[in-house]
């Protein structure tokens, strides 16, 4: 079955301020996650939590090497990872008690996209919180 986003789940995902942990997220300026998770922090008052293999801070935010070592609680877990990968995110946004999970522009994995549905997060899949923030006019 293929997963078709929610135009309300987004909304209240970008509205809603909250700790998005931005898997892919590091160091390297010339990776859209870099800016996306700029927007996310400092047009929609998000707090990002960068996640990566060598857990690069990234906007004054700390960074971490796996979603499990992260503190506290995990709102949204954004995925810049190709989607061969992404199952395996989704598997430890699972694990760690994740609210959401949010694939980013590209990145299509159904059945992750359906644990996760299954599991009781919400999911987002194929698009960018930028592009629909402005189609929000956020």
């Amino acid at each position: 079955m293929e997963h078709i986003n929610d135009p309300q789940v987004i909304h209240r995902l970008l509205t809603t301020p909250a700790r998005w942990a931005v898997v892919g997220l590091s160091g390297n300026p010339l990776r859209p996650a870099v800016g996306v998770s700029l927007f996310l922090q400092r047009q929609l008052g998000h707090e990002i939590i960068p996640v990566s293999l060598k857990g690069d801070d990234v906007h004054g935010a700390k960074g971490y090497k796996t979603l499990a070592e992260i503190p506290g609680r995990i709102d949204v877990v954004d995925c810049f990872v190709n989607s061969h990968k992404v199952g395996a995110v989704v598997d430890q946004a699972i694990a760690v008690g994740a609210k959401a999970v949010w694939l980013q522009l590209g990145v299509i994995d159904e059945d992750a996209a359906q644990r996760a549905q299954n599991a009781g997060l919400e999911v987002v899949m194929n698009t960018c919180p930028k592009i629909e923030a402005a189609k929000l006019g956020l």
